[in-house]
């Protein structure tokens, strides 16, 4: 190749490079701008979201705090299947404490993880239960969510609102088929046992560090709680 033809390639090549980086700067910019105006309407959804949930598992006469800006966050806490940590959320109401929202997760499923939040007031008795997360099979062991129970009236994860740590012994927090005391259906009972364990582990938790979750600074992080 003649070196006028190598400097017309040359600069073709360099001329196309630069097409390219201002293309690149640019789509950054836009999706980056994207993101900016459509952020405060993407977290508030995800609060409304939260809230909504946290209005199942606690009547919203029993707290009267801002709830989503009243939380603590914890370090890895095998107790509660929180490899990465997580956070729970503080009731109050009238300045006292009322209940503790806690994650937790069940990692033994049987389609894997179930993803728990567990409600617990002061008292230490459960208010609510939801499962946030799961993979298990539906029409059989999906029953654990109350949404695709097919008992409306009584939803299987009902059983275990008004219940306290206390009131069970600790090896009764099993279903009915391992000696414990808490239904299951028959057929699916590897999601029943992995979620009733979970639930009896997370109100332990929350019985055990109940004074020291409730009177932490908002935001803390309690890393000491996952030993």
């Amino acid at each position: 190749m003649s070196t006028a033809g190598r400097y017309t390639a040359t600069r073709t090549s360099l001329r196309t490079a630069g097409i390219m980086v201002v293309f690149t700067l640019a789509f950054t910019a836009l999706m980056s701008s994207a993101y900016t105006l459509t952020r405060p309407a993407i977290e508030a959804s995800r609060a409304d979201a939260k809230m909504r949930l946290i209005n199942e598992l606690l009547p919203p006469e029993n707290f009267d705090n801002a709830l989503l800006a009243d939380h603590v966050d914890i370090g890895p806490t095998p107790a509660l299947g929180l490899n990465q940590g997580g956070r729970i959320f503080r009731a109050r109401l009238k300045g006292e404490p009322a209940a503790l929202i806690v994650e937790a997760i069940a990692p033994d499923g049987y389609a894997g993880r179930i993803a728990l939040a567990v409600a617990i007031g002061a008292d230490g008795r459960i208010s609510g239960v939801r499962v946030t997360e799961h993979r298990e099979t539906p029409g059989l062991g999906d029953y654990i969510d109350p949404r695709k129970d097919r008992n409306k009236t009584s939803p299987w994860i009902a059983q275990f609102n008004g219940v306290g740590f206390a009131d069970v012994a600790p090896e009764r927090w099993k279903v009915k088929r391992d000696g414990g005391q808490f239904d299951y259906h028959a057929g699916a009972t590897i999601s029943a046992r992995a979620t009733t364990e979970a639930i009896g582990r997370a109100a332990q938790f929350a019985l055990e560090h109940r004074d020291a979750l409730f009177s932490a600074k908002s935001g803390t992080q309690l890393e000491d709680l996952s030993k």
